[in-house]
């Protein structure tokens, strides 16, 4: 079992312990609630409504380090692209009750410690308290959704990439929120050179025009 865990735990790119506890968890609750079925049916039933409420009750810890991370409600999204085309954004779907997303959580937020500036910019919405931003971007925020969570580039306004996504069956590709696979599948170190590269050519006039 140590095994699967370390593998699974790799797989989803977060390697902290709490990663590893959590994934033991899940399979131990997994095992036990089959123990009690094989046992008494009624105690498994009983089980299965106590690890319920432990888990609407209890969640996972919230990620509390650096980040420069926006969060937005509702409409909040689109206002901010068609109010700002010249940056550019990263944004993640989620939802609160998704093991996956909780994953993401801080690996995103230390890639927005890290690559933030004032042309290109990371942001979240939570799809399960907005689901009419799931609609909007073509986000299914069902319990068995491969989308969750998202990662969308915005450019000048409009989508231009996403993971996961379709292959030419046009089903979902399963993708591994890893801090390096996103890193390679959006390009992040080329196109944060770029945004540097053209706020250091704005710099020198905006210095020309102060002196003036």
């Amino acid at each position: 079992m140590l095994v699967i865990i370390m593998f699974r735990s790799r797989k989803s790119g977060s390697r902290n312990m709490v990663a590893y506890i959590s994934v033991f968890n899940m399979y131990a609750k997994v095992c036990n609630g089959v123990l009690w079925f094989t046992a008494d049916v009624v105690y498994g039933i009983i089980y299965v409504i106590l690890v319920i409420i432990h888990f609407l009750v209890v969640g996972e810890p919230v990620y509390q380090g650096p980040e420069k991370v926006i969060y937005f409600q509702g409409k909040e999204l689109d206002e901010e692209l068609a109010r700002d085309k010249h940056c550019l954004w990263y944004i993640t779907f989620f939802t609160a009750w998704s093991p996956a997303c909780s994953s993401l959580a801080p690996i995103f937020a230390k890639l927005s410690a890290e690559y933030t500036l004032d042309n290109l910019k990371f942001g979240k919405i939570d799809v399960g308290r907005y689901p009419e931003a799931a609609k909007h971007y073509h986000i299914n925020d069902s319990t068995f959704s491969l989308q969750l969570p998202t990662i969308s580039f915005f450019k000048e306004g409009k989508e231009v990439e996403r993971r996961p996504s379709l292959n030419a069956q046009a089903k979902f590709q399963k993708f591994y929120f890893t801090e390096d696979n996103i890193k390679a599948a959006f390009d992040l170190n080329n196109v944060y050179a770029e945004c540097q590269k053209i706020l250091d050519a704005k710099k020198p006039k905006e210095d020309h025009a102060k002196s003036e």
